[in-house]
């Protein structure tokens, strides 16, 4: 069963910063493409970065670009979210996913990853 979780969700005040981390059972992540997502109350789930395979380049979308670091360790099969200067704006729950990839680059949009996680709440509240 391959499984994803995210952790490192948590209260926090704005201005603040939280590391969510994603980390993968039953199979290592070296060659899939990592995607992180959020879904804030009452609006759809957008895409905020993915990592890509291999080369481990990250890619942002608008949503939290210049606030936000993609990072994988393939030594902890873990990948990583950094998100500096919260806002009110970004509580949402977050998300990881997977799609396996042979090929440069990743995905920014939700419907080409396969593996989700659960989620991990991130509340930005002072």
């Amino acid at each position: 069963q391959l499984q994803l979780v995210e952790s490192g969700g948590g209260l926090v005040q704005p201005g603040g910063s939280l590391r969510l981390s994603c980390s993968a059972s039953g199979f290592t992540l070296d060659n899939y493409a990592i995607g992180w997502f959020r879904r804030a109350p009452g609006k759809e789930r957008e895409g905020v970065s993915c990592i890509s395979t291999r080369s481990n380049i990250p890619a942002y979308t608008a949503a939290m670009k210049g606030r936000v670091t993609t990072t994988r360790t393939n030594a902890n099969n873990t990948v990583y979210l950094q998100m500096n200067s919260l806002k009110p704006e970004d509580t949402a729950a977050y998300y990881c996913a997977a799609i396996w990839r042979t090929y440069p680059g990743c995905p920014l949009s939700e419907g080409q990853y396969k593996f989700w996680g659960q989620g991990t709440q991130v509340t930005v509240s002072s």
